[in-house]
């Protein structure tokens, strides 16, 4: 019996001195590097977790948080740390984070933790890198480019916006956060895979997916039950709902052409369906999983993303009299030059150029995206840092928006700040949706969609924020009570 404890304590104790040599053995066995190269910072305590509790510690999306603040104070805008598993080179620096966002596949790469990949699948836009990236982006942009000035597009935007406004009417309070998750969920179904809200197949999509989103943002622990493992079989689901469609869509397809020769025998008019799908289905570039992947990416940014920042906006809108009153004077010019129930053009949203201040305002205020992952391909000397090859780097994007050296006054909300601020200025002092080749491809359309939202609202009612609501970095940006709005409906 002796034997056998003595066997369990030198395995618990080998356990333990293997731990912290993970942790250590970066710092203890760089060969042919000086160490003293490396920028100043801390490894933390913690076998393998390091510092990242600290680092992931919730805190106001308007402040860099306790953190990064102490961090900077102590080590300058350039540290090391351990984050998530790894030995880490946290850059807080300007013209660091640009060169990291302009250098991916040369220098560094998309490095998102092992988990995100379980529930995004392998080849989800988000973490592939390399010529499959390229691919996927390509096709990205160019349904971008396609769709977002259409005028179907547009026209469904402007229609869902007013069926939610519509339902607001009589009442007095509502959850903004919900209503904005309900909005953006039933434009990108639509566009993305041509479902309207009343059709079965979008809730059981919808039901999944929230399933999916819940995971997404859980402790990764795979064990039945848990959010993290229903995350995964979720997107199982979503995945074999969305090869259904597209089996669907191909025999709809196949039965549209031979209609098609008929009708344009007989003069009669015909249209086929004009969303993401149909375009994706006639590209060559993308396998069929690919494509199913392409369709899940989607989805996710045109959902989440795009509602938070319609909650950023109407958060920092009604706690400044000023950027609303000239929000209704733009937007009420705007209507004015159309007739009572006619649509919102493509050549009306470039002439939203306050709503488009507003917009970049929520988004550097508010920080929707904190950082991104990537992962140094090899040794890289950066002015007097050593960033050593295989570590961790984390660009964090809200330091630089929330920096006084680069912004004035930041801790403020004041959009007129981008009347005098150059375009060209603005790549290295404004990331919002990250940089370089992996630039979010659909930011014009959440812009589109929050400036439709925007006109109607400012147009047609009041509203105050309940409470101290605030958004939160968790690192993901939520409000902790979903934003209760109190709000009045007037006629114009």
């Amino acid at each position: 019996m002796g034997a056998f404890w003595m066997l369990i304590f030198v395995g618990f104790v080998g356990f333990v001195f293997g731990l912290i040599l993970n942790h250590f053995l970066p710092l203890l066995f760089m060969k042919n590097k000086r160490v003293g190269d490396l920028p100043r910072g801390s490894f933390g305590y913690v076998p393998l977790l390091g510092e990242t509790l600290a680092f992931l510690n919730p805190h106001p999306s308007t402040t860099v948080g306790s953190f990064l603040q102490e961090h900077c104070s102590r080590y300058g805008k350039v540290f090391k740390s351990h984050l998530f598993f790894s030995p880490t080179i946290v850059s807080c620096d300007q013209e660091l984070n640009y060169f990291i966002l302009q250098n991916e596949d040369k220098f560094f790469e998309c490095s998102y933790p092992k988990p995100i990949h379980g529930v995004l699948g392998k080849i989800s836009m988000l973490v592939v890198v390399g010529d499959t990236h390229k691919r996927l982006r390509n096709v990205a942009l160019s349904l971008v480019s396609t769709t977002k000035s259409k005028h179907d597009f547009l026209t469904y935007i402007e229609k869902t916006t007013i069926q939610i406004l519509d339902s607001w009417k009589d009442k007095k309070q509502i959850l903004f956060c919900q209503e904005a998750r309900k909005f953006t969920f039933n434009v990108i179904v639509k566009q993305v895979l041509g479902l309207t809200p009343e059709e079965p197949q979008t809730a059981r999509i919808l039901e999944d997916f929230l399933t999916f989103m819940r995971g997404l943002i859980s402790f990764p622990v795979c064990i039945p039950g848990t959010p993290y493992a229903n995350a995964v079989k979720a997107r199982i689901r979503i995945s074999s709902s969305v090869k259904q469609i597209i089996k669907e869509r191909r025999r709809n397809n196949i039965i549209f052409n031979n209609n098609y020769n008929i009708c344009k025998n007989k003069n009669i008019n015909s249209e086929k369906e004009s969303d993401f799908l149909e375009i994706l289905l006639g590209v060559d570039t993308l396998s069929e999983d690919e494509k199913v992947s392409f369709v899940l990416d989607a989805l996710l940014g045109g959902y989440e993303t795009t509602s938070i920042l319609m909650a950023l906006v109407v958060h920092f809108v009604a706690k400044s009299p000023p950027a609303l009153e000239q929000l209704k004077v733009e937007h009420a010019s705007i209507r004015s030059k159309k007739n009572k129930d006619e649509s919102l053009t493509w050549e009306d949203y470039k002439m939203m150029a306050f709503t488009q201040n507003v917009i970049n305002e929520a988004l550097r205020y508010g920080n929707i995206v904190k950082f991104v992952h990537r992962k140094a391909l090899k040794d890289i000397k950066f002015k007097d840092y050593l960033i050593p090859a295989g570590w961790k780097v984390l660009p964090i994007l809200s330091t630089v928006h929330l920096d006084p050296s680069i912004h004035s006054s930041p801790l403020e909300f004041h959009p007129w700040r981008w009347e005098t601020q150059r375009q060209d200025q603005t790549s290295k002092k404004f990331t919002p949706f990250g940089g370089g080749s992996r630039c979010c491809p659909g930011s014009e359309l959440a812009r589109v969609e929050v400036a439709f939202f925007l006109h109607h609202l400012v147009q047609n009612f009041r509203w105050s924020v309940e409470g101290d609501d605030q958004p939160i970095a968790y690192p993901y940006v939520e409000f902790q009570r979903g934003l209760v709005l109190n709000v009045d409906h007037f006629a114009l």
